[in-house]
C-alpha cells in the first residue's frame, strides 16, 4: 500500500485563486509557465490567439502575463524567466478587459 506523508512545508494546491500575485502571496503549488511565456514574447509574431479548453489555466497564465508586463519581477523569483533568461522586468502599460460579470441574453 501507498503511503501518503504529509510535512508541514508541503505547499497546497490551490483550485479558487486565478490571479498569479496571490499564488505566489498565498504559497500555493504553481507550475511554472514563464518559460512559455518568454519564449512566446521572443519568437513568436506580434499577436497571438490563447485557447485552451475551461478550466486549463487561461486566466492564470494571463494574469501572470499582467504582472510580467507590470515589472513585478518579486513575484517570479525562482521561477524560469527570472533564472534562467534575460528578461528585463521593465514596466508596460497593461489593459485588464474582464467580461466575466456580463449578462449575456440570447
Amino acid at each position: 500500500m501507498n503511503e501518503i506523508i504529509y510535512t508541514e512545508d508541503m505547499k497546497e494546491i490551490a483550485t479558487d485563486i486565478f490571479s498569479f500575485e496571490n499564488f505566489v502571496k498565498n504559497n500555493v503549488v504553481y507550475v511554472d509557465k514563464t518559460e512559455y511565456a518568454y519564449r512566446l514574447l521572443n519568437h513568436s509574431k506580434k499577436s497571438f490567439f490563447l485557447s485552451r479548453p475551461r478550466r486549463f489555466g487561461k486566466s492564470l497564465f494571463c494574469s501572470m502575463l499582467h504582472s510580467l508586463f507590470e515589472g513585478k519581477k518579486e513575484l517570479f523569483k525562482g521561477l524560469y524567466i527570472a533564472e534562467k533568461t534575460d528578461y528585463d522586468f521593465r514596466p508596460y502599460p497593461v489593459l485588464h478587459f474582464d467580461f466575466s460579470g456580463m449578462e449575456i441574453n440570447g
